[in-house]
């Protein structure tokens, strides 16, 4: 898969923007969710995901079933387009606390997971 041009990944990061601002303030700043249980969801998932880090390329199909699970646990929120959801695949790599925290599962985790997002949203969004 080759990385999208700049303009497009400003394109996602702006979707991405828009989209999590308005259901935010639809949602009372996402108060349906139970956070509680979605980062205990997402630590369950990526403790299975990374093991696969690099013994599986991004795009096979046990790494884009976890992928419709993290698609399942993020549209607990809101249902990011597929420019939003390339969106937080780039906000896990440019955001320094989104960064850490799920490069405490593995070293490569950010990359490959970011890679993994925009396989599962250029084939299933």
């Amino acid at each position: 898969m080759n990385r999208p041009t700049a303009q497009v990944l400003d394109a996602c990061r702006a979707a991405l923007a828009a989209e999590q601002a308005r259901s935010l303030e639809e949602t009372a700043n996402w108060s349906h969710v139970d956070k509680a249980q979605v980062h205990a969801d997402w630590d369950a998932l990526y403790q299975r995901l990374a093991p696969l880090v690099h013994s599986q390329p991004a795009s096979a199909p046990a790494v884009q079933a976890l992928m419709a699970e993290h698609y399942a646990i993020v549209s607990r929120f809101y249902a990011p387009s597929r420019q939003a959801y390339m969106g937080m695949g780039l906000l896990y790599e440019e955001n320094p606390d989104m960064k850490a925290f799920h490069s405490a599962y593995h070293p490569d985790m950010v990359p490959f997971l970011a890679q993994a997002m925009f396989r599962y949203a250029e084939t299933h969004l």
